[in-house]
């Protein structure tokens, strides 16, 4: 069966697909979200806590090594196969090269469930796969396009302060400065509740999954196929280089999951911004739509279980 948290997940399709009057008001997805994104950034510091050292620069570095390379490899596909504008073809590249950290918290929360080693350093992936691959799909855009009066400062500063980045790196610093007894009566009630935000947080995405369905976008179906087939394969470079660095069965399993994602929260935020004439919710459509349900009900054990597979060889 899968995880009860991905049991909401479904609740919320169902109930948007049936047109049922349940909602969630936007000021508490925003709290929720925040919630999420800040609880996730306190487990990787608390994790850290103490064992920070530098032969985990390698193992960043890999990590990011991927998250500049997608965004290569998927911008010529969605050009010449799946037939998308200049400005469509680097959003989805962005979306896909960049990750979910609701898909990472469900991949985080499978790993706890399976009782699967993982690394105190995999939160830092979130940051290491999204900046690169952001300011690389950027980057092949203005390549082809110059925006008078832009600059790579600039894309920086769009990637590394959006709020799910500042959040992140903000809650992974307060955890390794303070380590998780030093003022635990805050983040205790965060960390404790991190599967009951997550339920309700993938409620939510489970309504905005339907909505993105409805009705159903037959004239898409290239960018619908891309959605579906593009995680497997994505998800098995994340199960090559988690190998290759000998890296805990949990945490290749949770780069997998990530490799195989698509941002709905940061990418679009700076997508939307950087190249004006994306669709926006093309976007939506196939990382909210499909990819993250792909993920999060079957995706996340199917790589657990070919990665099981890989090391058998």
């Amino acid at each position: 069966m899968p995880d009860i948290v991905v049991m909401f997940f479904l609740l919320g399709l169902v109930a948007g697909l049936v047109r049922s009057d349940l909602s969630v008001p936007k000021a508490a997805y925003d709290l929720l979200s925040l919630m999420l994104m800040l609880t996730i950034g306190l487990k990787g510091g608390f994790a850290l806590y103490g064992q920070l050292r530098l032969s985990l620069i390698p193992e960043l570095l890999g990590v990011a090594l991927i998250g500049a390379l997608i965004p290569l490899l998927l911008m010529p596909l969605l050009r010449r196969v799946v037939k998308l504008s200049l400005a469509d073809s680097a959003s989805l590249a962005a979306h896909y090269g960049s990750v979910s950290a609701g898909t990472f918290a469900v991949a985080l929360a499978y790993t706890q469930t399976q009782q699967l080693v993982v690394g105190s350093e995999v939160t830092l992936y979130l940051v290491m796969l999204e900046l690169p691959a952001i300011i690389v799909a950027l980057l092949l855009y203005r390549r082809a396009v110059p925006v008078t009066g832009s600059s790579l400062s600039g894309l920086w500063h769009e990637a590394l302060t959006n709020r799910g980045v500042i959040l992140l790196v903000g809650g992974v610093i307060i955890g390794v400065v303070y380590g998780p007894e030093q003022g635990a009566n805050v983040t205790g009630l965060l960390t404790g509740a991190f599967h009951v935000v997550l339920a309700l947080f993938l409620l939510d995405m489970g309504l905005t999954a339907a909505t993105t369905l409805r009705p159903f976008p037959r004239a898409q179906w290239r960018v619908l196929v891309f959605a579906l087939v593009a995680p497997p394969i994505l998800a098995m470079t994340g199960l090559l280089m988690g190998i290759w660095l000998e890296l805990p069965v949990g945490s290749v399993v949770i780069l997998a999951s990530m490799t195989a994602s698509a941002s709905y929260i940061a990418a679009p935020a700076a997508i939307r911004n950087a190249i004006p004439d994306a669709n926006i919710g093309l976007a939506m459509l196939a990382a909210l739509g499909l990819t993250f349900p792909l993920n999060v009900i079957i995706g996340i054990p199917l790589y657990h279980h070919w990665l099981i597979a890989l090391q058998s060889l």
